[in-house]
């Protein structure tokens, strides 16, 4: 149930542009900040802007979302950590080495495959998927419900 959240969760993914921000803004938006929620990936991409477009368009702003790399992470204290990427869930598992943290792995598609080769609307609808897709999944692994709790 939502009253076993863990205290600290961090999504992570290869560039953290596009899965691992989004799954983060969606359970914050779901636990309305209650718990410590970071992303961050193997390496750091550019924020995107389709992955900004889809997330408005659900009432989620992640405009201000800054890239980084989990081996940047300042603070690494999580209870759990879920990557979305096989590289990202590589290098989590190194994690487990040093820290006790639970690791998931939640295999989620690239939705950046279809860039400089698919029309616009065929793009969204790829990035749609994935929010979609996360939104789903984050509801059902914490037990919550659809709505943000204010």
């Amino acid at each position: 149930m939502a009253g076993d959240l863990p205290q600290a969760v961090l999504f992570a993914c290869t560039m953290n542009a596009v899965r691992s921000p989004m799954a983060a803004a969606i359970l914050r938006h779901l636990t309305g900040h209650r718990i410590r929620v970071d992303s961050a990936g193997v390496h750091a991409g550019e924020p995107d802007g389709f992955a900004i477009a889809v997330m408005k368009e659900i009432g989620i702003d992640i405009s201000a979302h800054k890239p980084r790399r989990i081996a940047d992470l300042d603070d690494t204290a999580y209870d759990l950590v879920v990557t979305l990427s096989p590289e990202a869930h590589h290098q989590a598992l190194e994690l487990t080495r040093t820290m006790a943290v639970d690791v998931e792995y939640w295999p989620t598609i690239d939705a950046t495959v279809l860039l400089g080769q698919g029309r616009r609307d065929q793009i969204l609808h790829s990035y749609r998927r994935v929010r979609d897709k996360l939104f789903e999944k984050i509801r059902e692994r914490f037990a919550l419900d659809g709505g943000p709790t204010v």
